[in-house]
């Protein structure tokens, strides 16, 4: 199986489907999440489709997502 790392390339993670939040506006503004083959999931910027992609466990995607809607990152967009 193919080992995935943070900071690879996002063109080389093989055949995904990346998924664009609905909250994405037309500046470009936006991430991109994928789900790899072991269970990992990418993300990358939408802008640059083949820069890096950081890659997390299911589960600190599940805290991240869990804390975004909560409000625990709200002072960091102000």
């Amino acid at each position: 199986m193919k080992r995935f790392f943070n900071g690879m390339g996002a063109d080389t993670v093989g055949s995904v489907t990346w998924t664009k939040s609905s909250h994405s506006n037309a500046t470009g503004n936006c991430v991109e999440l994928a789900e790899l083959p072991d269970g990992s999931v990418a993300i990358r910027n939408s802008r640059d489709p083949l820069g890096p992609a950081l890659v997390y466990t299911r589960d600190e995607i599940a805290a991240f997502v869990a804390g975004a809607r909560s409000g625990d990152f709200d002072a960091v967009i102000g």
